[in-house]
């Protein structure tokens, strides 16, 4: 079966698009609910429980009270660039989850079609370029509000997502290196082939987590917003809809990096154990691999679906457990650990893969195991030798010898007993 034709093409894409926007929203809504929910799990509280059945309608009820709230603009702000912020802030997340393969080619009777509303040949580039313009929206929301702790947490904003995407752009230097091409369906289509980049780049794996938590504002990472610092950072004067667009903006950049994370280290949409969904669609409409059907697509989103629900769940297990860092511990992380780690991994990675291809092994399981030895030996180190502060394992990783310790009224009755 050949290439769509142009009317087919434009019809499945806005369909994709329309899918993708309305999946992306719920998603989003559900996190909202997850991460309320997950807290009052971990406080030993209820959480949501009045709007609905379990409070599963708490969203909507939030939605709605957020768009029938009033719109207050404080005195002396910048009203277009105040408007305009919440916008900006929202806009990268959304356009940068469709170059995300989210299932395996589905069958139509137009022709097979690909499960991405825009396979780029630039695709990493392309998440990288759009995913940093969301800091102008924090920094113009903070500097239009005319408040100090809104301009202080722009600043914070800028200075931390500036720093970070550094970092993250090292961290994907290793899947550049490994892969050999930037677009995220192929990038799936490797990790078929072979392994899970998480095995042969966990360490690579850790500074890409690292990385997303500081750009997405995440504790323990939630510089431009410290409650007990700047009141609420860079949205203190929004309120209403502009206020909910912020916050959309945050979970939406959290829903998109789980899926990345999943991406580019978990096979994607990719079923472990099974070869009947090793496909790939040609520029030409062609299918190599398995042959497609509903059902793998379907079962292969439902797949990819959970491997990003799980990697939610650790963004929000992470808020609820780690403590902040000071706005000077975060800036040395970034400049003076995670970049000169980096920087070693990657000429010690391609040292390596030189090596390989010294030794004439082609790329495949035999090859990603090799690496994989190299990154468990890089990941000890990492642990033992080069984090002396136990800021991975804590610094109470060493349990003590157990003491005896004697309570108040037995040492009271001893002391009576030596009185007599």
């Amino acid at each position: 079966m050949g290439p769509l034709s142009t009317k087919a093409f434009l019809i499945i894409g806005a369909a994709k698009m329309l899918m993708i926007f309305v999946g992306w929203l719920t998603a989003v809504a559900g996190v909202t609910l997850a991460e309320r929910k997950i807290a009052a799990w971990i406080q030993d509280r209820s959480g949501p429980n009045r709007v609905g059945p379990w409070g599963l309608f708490q969203p909507i009820a939030d939605g709605l009270k957020n768009f029938l709230k009033e719109e207050v603009r404080p005195a002396g702000s910048s009203r277009w660039v105040f408007y305009l912020a919440p916008v900006i802030s929202m806009f990268p997340a959304m356009v940068v989850f469709a170059v995300i393969p989210i299932a395996a080619p589905l069958p139509t009777r137009w022709g097979t079609v690909n499960m991405i509303v825009a396979d780029l040949p630039i695709g990493i580039l392309y998440i990288l370029a759009i995913a940093s313009l969301g800091v102008y929206g924090l920094v113009l929301g903070g500097w239009s509000s005319n408040s100090k702790y809104s301009f202080l947490g722009g600043v914070r904003a800028s200075a931390q997502m500036i720093s970070y995407e550094v970092a993250l752009g090292l961290s994907l230097v290793p899947i550049l290196m490994v892969a050999g091409n930037v677009t995220l369906p192929q990038l799936v289509s490797q990790q078929q082939d072979a392994l899970w980049y998480i095995l042969p780049l966990m360490v690579g794996y850790l500074f890409l987590t690292a990385s997303y938590f500081a750009e997405t504002n995440r504790l323990p990472f939630d510089m431009p917003e410290a409650e007990s610092e700047l009141v609420a950072g860079f949205h203190t004067e929004y309120s209403a809809m502009k206020f909910a667009m912020f916050m959309l903006a945050e979970y939406a950049n959290m829903v998109t990096a789980a899926a990345l994370m999943a991406t580019l280290f978990f096979g994607g949409w990719d079923i472990p154990f099974w070869s009947g969904d090793n496909m790939t669609l040609a520029a030409d409409g062609s299918v190599a691999g398995a042959a497609p059907a509903w059902w793998k697509t379907t079962l292969t989103g439902l797949c990819f679906a959970a491997k990003t629900g799980f990697f939610i769940l650790v963004f929000i297990w992470v808020r609820w457990t780690v403590p902040r860092f000071r706005y000077d511990q975060v800036m040395s992380l970034g400049w003076k650990v995670l970049i000169p780690m980096e920087v070693v991994y990657v000429a010690l990675l391609g040292g390596a893969m030189l090596y390989l291809d010294y030794l004439g092994i082609p790329f495949g399981t035999r090859y990603a195991l090799y690496l994989t030895a190299l990154n468990v030996v890089l990941m000890l180190v990492i642990v033992f030798v080069v984090d002396r502060n136990r800021i991975i394992l804590g610094a109470g990783w060493r349990q003590t010898r157990p003491q005896r310790v004697k309570s108040e009224w037995i040492e009271y009755a001893d002391r009576r007993q030596d009185s007599r």
